[in-house]
């Protein structure tokens, strides 16, 4: 008997969802939804910045060297994907496109360590992002109070 293209991914899916493994006590799965990674990076900033050494832990050391030093590394960050973005469309290979990726992951997860250190949450930007769906971009522009 054959399986079709349908029942080999639900297959697949399933499979996936039933052979996770932890990292750093978090559960992580073949096939995740990207509000999960979100939420579990966030539990993991949140206990580095509550309980771990700064000699241990990068997060700590951050959250100890204080705001400016957090958004001198969200800037670094921004400034290395377009950098990345640049040689990308200049050099197109799968190196290129990997190393966008990659400053990209690294420019979510300091922005994530300054909301972290304001007290704000990955869920406050992604309620807002939520909100925003449905607007045209120049209609929710248009929208933000003028100062």
């Amino acid at each position: 008997m054959s399986l079709t293209h349908h029942e080999v991914v639900w297959s697949l899916l399933i499979w996936l969802s039933a052979h996770s493994h932890e990292v750093n006590g978090t559960a992580v799965y073949g096939y995740k939804e990207m509000t999960d990674i979100l939420k579990a990076l966030n539990k993991i900033l949140e206990e580095r910045k509550l309980n771990a050494n700064a000699d241990d832990s990068y997060v700590a050391q951050l959250h100890a060297k204080g705001l400016n030093k957090i958004l001198e590394k969200v800037g670094e960050e921004a400034t290395e994907v377009i950098l990345a973005a640049k040689d990308a469309q200049t050099q197109p290979s799968d190196a290129t496109k990997h190393d966008v990726i990659a400053e990209t992951a690294d420019l979510w997860f300091h922005s994530m360590v300054m909301l972290s250190h304001l007290g704000l949450s990955e869920q406050a930007v992604l309620d807002e992002l939520a909100r925003r769906f449905g607007l045209s971009g120049i209609d929710e522009k248009a929208s933000r109070s003028k100062t």
